[in-house]
């Protein structure tokens, strides 16, 4: 009875991380605007932690050989698919533009890590269909998170919708991993089923009630390999082609599936002007 009244502590504790995560990214869709740069995009996503009591889990983050995480937040643009910071693009952002905004918070010893798509000015059919994909897939993906399933359950409903029924690439190489007190741990969470053995020795790890994780499909029209420049952060798609990133904490219960940044899926994701 102790350790399942700690486990509820626990849970809301993690809730209320995972919301102030919800509740910068619902601020920031009522900032961003056409002409704005990384820069200020992602000050403002900083004041904006400042002010829910909060701090960046980014910001200064060290991670294999690359340099400490310069920025609150990550934002990437376009080919970017993940770690632009915020001086990578300089330029004003404009009418087509995707951009790709992972915001991660620590409250209270808490940690709230989730990514969401926004698009400046009308969705072409490419545009719609791409982030249709990108919310359906971390749908169905979500739905596997179960007690004794494995996580490669999270992957072929992930990888089928995308590139089965979509006809896009899930980035190899990139996935979602746990998370608690701190930023990153064990299980790695690929989007894609392994395609060689020891691939993903995690695909194959039973899902366990009392897990937090964080799961994030990444999606490229034309590929699904990437590239990074030295030891640089930002990552990119290998052949310049637009991608997408969602991503949601979850807590997974007896029942199942607990999305604990819900709110996400209610933002509009179309900045106008």
């Amino acid at each position: 009875m102790i350790r399942r009244a700690q486990q509820s502590v626990d849970v809301e504790a993690a809730y209320t991380s995972a919301q102030k995560v919800v509740q910068t990214h619902q601020r920031l869709v009522e900032f961003l605007a056409h002409g704005q740069t990384l820069a200020q995009i992602d000050a403002f996503v900083g004041r904006t932690l400042e002010d829910l009591g909060c701090r960046s889990a980014f910001l200064h983050y060290k991670q294999g050989r690359s340099p400490a995480f310069p920025s609150f937040s990550c934002v990437s643009v376009n080919e970017c698919i993940v770690h632009g910071t915020a001086g990578y693009y300089t330029e004003p952002l404009k009418e087509g533009d995707v951009l790709k905004v992972d915001i991660g918070v620590v409250h209270h010893g808490w940690i709230g890590d989730a990514a969401w798509t926004y698009v400046f000015g009308a969705k072409s059919e490419l545009v719609e269909r791409l982030t249709a994909c990108g919310k359906e897939s971390l749908r169905r993906g979500i739905e596997q998170l179960r007690p004794g399933l494995t996580y490669i359950e999270f992957a072929r409903a992930v990888q089928d919708h995308v590139e089965g029924e979509c006809g896009f690439h899930c980035v190899r190489g990139l996935g979602g991993h746990g998370y608690g007190r701190k930023l990153h741990g064990p299980p790695f969470v690929a989007n894609n089923v392994p395609s060689y053995p020891g691939e993903w020795p995690d695909a194959f790890t039973t899902i366990k009630p009392g897990t937090l994780i964080a799961v994030e499909p990444m999606i490229g029209v034309g590929t699904g390999e990437m590239v990074q420049r030295g030891n640089e952060w930002p990552i990119y798609t290998a052949d310049g082609s637009l991608a997408v990133h969602y991503e949601h904490d979850v807590y997974i219960g007896d029942d199942g599936p607990r999305v604990l940044t819900e709110g996400l899926d209610d933002l509009p994701d179309v900045i106008e002007q």
